[in-house]
């Protein structure tokens, strides 16, 4: 059996295209599990889950929940905002501690880039990084692709467009590199306040027209305006972001080809897209969400074959 070339998932980074197709092909498999009416294997009745929330998620917690439970591992969940770190714990103690209980894998959303691998160095668990700060969330990068790959047969050669809030966005990054490593082709697209300075040092074009955009691309994926990461205003009203890089139906169907509609989650109905534009065929915001957790079950599973060897 091959297995992944890293012990943890800090990143995509960290990662080569031979670990994401195996990431890939083990979701497959697990796809089908979902869609049973018995929706569980034993796989690792063995293993014990600690999910660490430093921060407020109720999707991405949820989905790695489920994915943990249909694996039927023992599953033990902490949130940060009401424990012991208000009380001046360190993120080492707070993890030691629970790694007396125990734990052979951490799931953890961290404010701070980098924490994960942070972690990684300083106890005897395999880590996975459910989203640290703005840098990275390298399982919704994954699951995004797995996506794009079921609705188009594949991702090498797609023109795929990120749209909206780059700058704050950890979303974007891992898809930046997750896309880039399997061969697509990447633009961003948003108010010039919110590209980061760096971005064409990744190999990535900027497009500030969001039709040239959309007229380019085979895949939009809408980001959402994190208003809660922004202590200073980027664009002047809301109603006028809409305007320029809001999608609604009109828009889409005035472009000569049908393009595939993204969103990590959760949706600003009426600011990135409208509720038509969501609910409609060409959006697979749905099936991103089902695919979450047989993506997560898969790295789980392949992080945690390494951990019983």
């Amino acid at each position: 059996m091959s297995e992944l070339s890293v012990d943890h998932l800090l990143g995509i980074k960290y990662l080569n295209k031979t670990d994401i197709e195996l990431i890939f092909e083990t979701a497959d498999q697990f796809k089908e599990v979902i869609n049973r009416p018995i929706k569980k294997v034993p796989s690792l009745r063995d293993i014990t889950i600690a999910n660490l929330f430093f921060e407020n998620s109720t999707r991405t917690k949820l989905s790695f929940e489920l994915a943990e439970k249909r694996l039927s591992a023992d599953v033990i969940n902490f949130s940060a905002s009401q424990s012991s770190v208000k009380k001046g714990e360190t993120l080492v103690d707070t993890v030691n501690n629970i790694l007396s209980m125990k734990v052979d894998m951490v799931v953890m959303r961290h404010p701070n880039p980098g924490a994960g691998v942070f972690l990684s160095k300083h106890v005897k668990a395999s880590i996975i990084n459910a989203g640290d700060g703005a840098h990275e969330h390298p399982t919704q990068a994954l699951l995004d692709s797995y996506s794009i790959r079921e609705r188009l047969g594949g991702v090498k050669g797609k023109n795929v467009v990120i749209v909206g809030d780059i700058l704050h966005s950890r979303v974007a990054l891992s898809n930046i590199y997750a896309l880039q490593l399997q061969g697509a082709n990447v633009k961003v697209c948003g108010p010039k306040t919110l590209i980061p300075k760096y971005i064409e040092s990744l190999g990535v074009k900027v497009e500030t027209n969001l039709r040239k955009a959309l007229e380019w691309c085979d895949v939009a994926n809408m980001l959402r305006v994190q208003n809660e990461r922004m202590e200073i205003s980027y664009f002047p009203s809301t109603r006028e972001y809409t305007q320029q890089f809001g999608v609604n139906k009109t828009l889409l169907d005035s472009l000569d080809k049908e393009i595939v509609i993204m969103h990590p989650g959760p949706i600003n109905r009426g600011v990135e897209i409208t509720s038509d534009v969501a609910d409609s065929k060409q959006a697979i915001i749905l099936d991103q969400v089902e695919n979450g957790v047989a993506v997560r079950m898969a790295v789980i599973y392949l992080l945690a074959s390494k951990i019983k060897q």
